[in-house]
């Protein structure tokens, strides 16, 4: 059994899981960064050892998912803007000490690609990339099984490549990544520019939204999800064409309504992948749900410490 820890920027999350990636027991609180960093891990040490008790099992092992830049090898949380005070503050040392036992973390994203590749959705592949469709785009690669890490040991940032530089500027600083074109929140800033003043339904508007109104028939809102369908797909499109994956996993609330964008990102990846065998990557849809946190934080542990013992 594996102690598994989400850091969010919201919420923290504990749990104890199986070998075979089940959930045994689990316990949360808000995050509360403004309370500073030690105590939240003496909260995330007092769940880890409640949810052990009531799993009523040993604990082997602790791994961790934080948002933000991590540092998976000296254990320490990078600059994050909604944890403030917590950079360079080490969980994997703390809880290590504190539990007497080996503690890996990683970024949420990666940890998110370790779960779905080991007990989700990309199971039984040995190259995955994970992407997360939400508020911004993230992800994660499994490369010959492996996590794939990039200079430095660094995470790639998937969801900034650059797919029209005349588009709007990022928060990244580049015009038109993947990102700001096709994450939900961009769905809704085309649909309100382009609405007339009589338009019924901005009040409120979210991608969600959107989505239903395109299922009921709006035009406006059919047009918005056809674009979004497009700037999906031509992200995944570059992505097949790099890496030629056996599979793409899609997660994050956006693909809540995937079957509305199916069509439309098959049509980009067909249009734009010439070069590389397209229709042998599967695209599935991520499968561990809520779970899916903890599940990753656990894999993470899996994939540092127990390679000789399992593979992916």
């Amino acid at each position: 059994m594996i102690g598994a820890v989400d850091i969010g920027g919201t919420k923290i999350a504990v749990g104890q899981v199986s070998e075979d990636g089940r959930v045994l027991s689990r316990l949360e609180c808000p995050t509360d960064a403004a309370r500073g960093y030690s105590n939240a891990v003496e909260r995330i040490a007092e769940m880890l050892r409640q949810t052990a008790r009531n799993a009523n099992a040993e604990m082997k092992g602790i791994g961790i998912g934080c948002t933000g830049p991590v540092y998976p090898f000296t254990g320490e949380i990078g600059v994050v803007d909604f944890l403030p005070g917590w950079e360079r503050k080490n969980p994997v040392a703390d809880l290590s000490q504190l539990f007497n036992t080996r503690v890996a973390m990683e970024n949420d994203a990666d940890a998110a690609a370790l779960g779905e590749t080991l007990c989700g959705a990309g199971k039984g592949k040995r190259s995955v990339v994970y992407v997360t469709v939400g508020t911004g785009i993230g992800g994660g690669l499994i490369l010959d099984g492996r996590l794939y890490r990039g200079v430095d040991r660094s995470h790639p940032e998937i969801g900034h490549h650059v797919i029209d530089p005349a588009g709007p500027r990022c928060f990244c600083g580049a015009r038109g990544c993947w990102e700001v074109l096709a994450r939900g929140p961009a769905m809704v800033e085309w649909l309100t520019s382009q609405a007339t003043k009589d338009y019924p339904h901005l009040e409120g508007v979210t991608a969600k939204k959107i989505c239903e109104l395109a299922q009921a028939g709006d035009q406006l809102a059919c047009r918005s999800v056809d674009r979004e369908a497009y700037y999906l797909g031509l992200g995944l499109a570059n992505l097949i064409t790099l890496f030629a994956p056996e599979a793409i996993v899609l997660g994050g609330n956006v693909m809540g309504s995937a079957p509305l964008f199916w069509e439309g990102i098959r049509k980009a990846i067909a249009t734009n992948c010439g070069l590389v065998p397209f229709d042998k990557t599967e695209l599935r849809l991520a499968s561990l749900g809520s779970d899916a946190p903890l599940i990753g934080a656990a894999q993470v542990w899996h994939h540092r410490f127990a390679q000789d013992e399992r593979t992916i």
